[in-house]
């Protein structure tokens, strides 16, 4: 095997020609890293949660890939990832996250020693979410706390602290990680009930439409309580109605649970987490006009 083809191997098990993972990663931390700096935050720490959350998801893909190796095979979405098609060992894939790990721990060593004891915890998280799918009854929220981690690690980093509304942020997360990842797995659902892996989509059953848009709201509550509690303004909360928009626009695509279609709001996501995040810049920008 060439370079090149080792190359492409890697880019496939890390999913970086699929990057909706990173961008829903990034979306939460950027949050945390804006709010936590007051809408000024230093460059150099912007720079290292980026390439971090680049880093963390690859590592995260490789683990998911190793845990779910007997399984992806089964699945039609998943059948040609490259550990179910043995293009690569496990003890390669296995040094591969570890590399990715190790590389986004020395990015963090310039920050406060609190953002280091928060990488511990995270790197757990992040490590044993693929395998809650064989136990947890909706593993989405397990999925939620390790994807919203960098909320309370950007606090920490920027304030030396991790205030109530960055656990507030993080819960906010949860939801949202439970909404469009739902919408993931329904994607699934027949192929998950086959092989027997849990997901929410399944747990929720029939109800599973109305436990997304429960989801979108309670997500949507706790970020009005953010903007409250942070004394944000109108972009703010323009942002939040736009995101709320999006969310029912998502109701119109998985209601009939058309699997293309329920994918397609998956993947829509992205734009409702830049909504988010454009109202939080906007917001600090016109502040000191006001």
């Amino acid at each position: 095997m060439t370079l090149s083809e080792r190359l492409r191997i890697y880019e496939r098990l890390m999913r970086l020609d699929k990057p909706i993972g990173i961008l829903l990663l990034l979306w939460p931390t950027l949050w945390g890293v804006w709010i936590a700096g007051m809408g000024k935050p230093p460059f150099f720490v912007v720079w290292i949660f980026v390439l971090g959350t680049v880093l963390m998801r690859s590592a995260g893909c490789v683990i998911n890939d190793y845990a779910d190796r007997d399984f992806d095979g089964h699945v039609e979405r998943t059948r040609h990832r490259p550990l179910a098609r043995g293009e690569i060992g496990t003890t390669e894939a296995l040094l591969l996250a570890a590399g990715l790990s190790l590389a986004a721990f020395v990015l963090i060593l310039p920050l406060h020693p609190l953002v280091r004891w928060l990488s511990i915890p995270a790197l757990l998280l992040a490590g044993s979410y693929p395998f809650t799918k064989r136990f947890l009854a909706i593993p989405q929220a397990y999925l939620g706390v390790a994807f919203g981690f960098g909320i309370p690690m950007a606090f920490a980093a920027i304030q030396f602290m991790v205030p109530t509304d960055a656990w507030v942020m993080l819960a906010a997360n949860v939801f949202w990680a439970v909404a469009y990842d739902t919408e993931y797995a329904m994607v699934d659902r027949p192929d998950d009930l086959r092989i027997g892996i849990k997901t929410s989509a399944i747990t929720f059953g029939r109800y599973d439409v109305a436990a997304v848009m429960l989801c979108y709201a309670a997500f949507l509550g706790c970020m009005i309580h953010v903007g409250l509690t942070e004394g944000m303004g109108v972009f703010y909360y323009m942002g939040l109605a736009t995101a709320a928009l999006i969310a029912v626009y998502h109701f119109t695509l998985i209601r009939e649970r058309d699997r293309a279609r329920c994918f397609k709001a998956f993947l829509h996501n992205n734009w409702l987490g830049a909504a988010i995040f454009v109202g939080i810049v906007l917001d600090y920008l016109v502040k000191p006009m006001g």
